[in-house]
């Protein structure tokens, strides 16, 4: 029995969400002094950190578009996710650091989890 095929949306949607992880691991590269400001200050090498996490979302964010490494690119980046939500959370404690509202800082936080159930999703294909 072969693979199923996907269709056009599934494959416009995961082109999607992995230009998202493209484009905010090129934003850690290109502006590393906006994502050290979320850092908390208990993560060890924050510079370092910030770099590394750059990478690595470009490159899961590549990895998933390509149907051999799908799989194993999409449960990085639900490693990924978990990985940073301290740092969203520390954002959110600490609002007064940047020019959104509070509110926003805090349904940013639920929307850490649409993106793991998002990206666990094609960890199935």
């Amino acid at each position: 029995m072969g693979e199923r095929r996907s269709t056009i949306g599934e494959r416009v949607g995961r082109g999607f969400f992995a230009a998202l992880f493209l484009g905010s691991g090129v934003g850690h590269l290109i502006k590393p002094g906006f994502f050290l400001k979320i850092m908390p200050p208990y993560v060890p090498l924050p510079e370092a950190m910030v770099l590394l996490s750059g990478v690595a979302e470009i490159a899961l964010g590549v990895l998933l578009l390509i149907p051999r490494t799908s799989r194993m690119a999409a449960w990085g980046l639900v490693a990924l996710l978990i990985a940073v939500f301290p740092a969203n959370v520390f954002m959110y404690q600490h609002s007064e650091k940047f020019d959104l509202p509070p509110l926003v800082l805090l349904l940013r936080l639920p929307l850490q989890a649409v993106l793991i159930l998002w990206a666990y999703r094609y960890t199935k294909s």
